[in-house]
């Protein structure tokens, strides 16, 4: 797959709420996913598809609703391309998020995602 293929297959996914199956098609297996900052529910950096699936799977615990879920259209260049997500979240501890990230992503020369990062 292109780096544009992959761009927008991930928005797809993305916009469907299906995170797990856009990494397990489009990761590569020792890719790393890097968030803002630590946090007490999160690492600032989760290495490895398995360990990011779980990060997933974590979030998700801790979601009770999401609200709202937005993702633009892809800005994609040689190997790497952005996007923003917005999500409005209801937290099971009742904390109510209404977030918008930068999300970017650098692709692989076998045509994987390696490295996410994200920025508020």
């Amino acid at each position: 797959m292109t780096t544009n293929q992959i761009a927008n297959r991930l928005v797809e996914l993305c916009r469907q709420g299906q995170f797990e199956t856009a990494q397990k098609e489009l990761f590569a297996k020792d890719c790393t996913s890097i968030e803002p900052q630590a946090s007490a529910a999160f690492e600032k950096e989760t290495k490895g598809l398995d360990a990011i699936i779980e990060k997933g799977k974590k979030w998700e615990s801790m979601v009770q609703s999401v609200n709202k879920m937005e993702v633009s259209e892809p800005m994609v260049a040689t190997n790497s391309f952005a996007c923003t997500m917005h999500m409005d979240v209801t937290m099971k501890d009742k904390q109510h998020w209404d977030m918008t990230e930068l999300c970017t992503y650098t692709v692989n020369k076998d045509g994987k995602i390696e490295v996410e990062q994200f920025f508020m």
